[in-house]
């Protein structure tokens, strides 16, 4: 068998709006960042750990935390409309074009996810191998049964939207995962131009190890839950 290059990819561009500098704000002690990029480096699993930027005080501290900026993301992949999977596209593109380095397995990991697991990763990579999939990625249940969602009406008035399950008792509801925004293994031999594909398979977490940051309350609620997953 030959032998696997893989690549951890974490993006983190400087022009955060809804939490400014939102990729380098202290997170108990140490820039967030941080978090994704000890994880990494932690695991063993890659042959190399990169900060894709286009900020140069994020980058300095990806590579104070061990990681390598060997090149700047283009202006194309830092607006607020790039993809992930363009951003993957552009690292994978420069590394061929300038090192003729060519990685057989991506792992993008958010640089906003001081929640993520080493062992969670080895989880994800064994599943991505064993089963032969395009791509894995962490889930975890919506707390509350989406079968009993409601709509708004034009007239303001409260609708079900599958009214067929309003009497249904909530552990006989099927339960439905969401992504949980820390990471992405990604087959480069198999996958195509989308990071989900019909050969895709998950990781569950709990609720206690998933938070996503988008306000200064989801930041506050993901320290919360840091401390309880840490606690001595």
């Amino acid at each position: 068998m030959s032998f696997i290059h893989n690549l951890a990819i974490i993006p983190a561009r400087g022009g955060s709006k809804r939490i400014p500098r939102k990729n380098i704000k202290d997170f108990l002690g140490k820039p967030i960042i941080a978090y994704s990029i000890e994880a990494a480096l932690q695991s063993g699993l890659f042959d190399e750990v990169m900060v894709s930027t286009d900020d140069v005080e994020i980058a300095a501290i990806a590579m104070k935390y061990g990681a390598k900026v060997p090149f700047y993301r283009s202006s194309e992949t830092s607006n607020d409309f790039a993809t992930t999977m363009a951003v993957i596209q552009e690292v994978v593109s420069e590394y061929k074009n300038r090192y003729t380095k060519e990685f057989d397995i991506i792992c993008c990991i958010y640089p906003t996810a001081p929640l993520i697991k080493v062992q969670h990763l080895k989880i994800g990579l064994d599943l991505l191998l064993s089963k032969n999939f395009d791509s894995v990625f962490p889930a975890v249940p919506f707390g509350y049964p989406v079968w009993r969602g409601v709509e708004i009406t034009d007239e303001g008035k409260a609708q079900m939207i599958w009214p067929e399950y309003q009497n249904s008792r909530s552990q006989d509801l099927k339960k439905i995962y969401h992504d949980a925004g820390q990471w992405y293994w990604i087959n480069k031999k198999q996958s195509g131009e989308t990071i989900f594909t019909q050969n895709t398979g998950l990781v569950l977490l709990s609720e206690e190890e998933v938070q996503d940051i988008d306000t200064l309350t989801d930041w506050k609620l993901a320290e919360m839950k840091f401390k309880l997953l840490n606690e001595a």
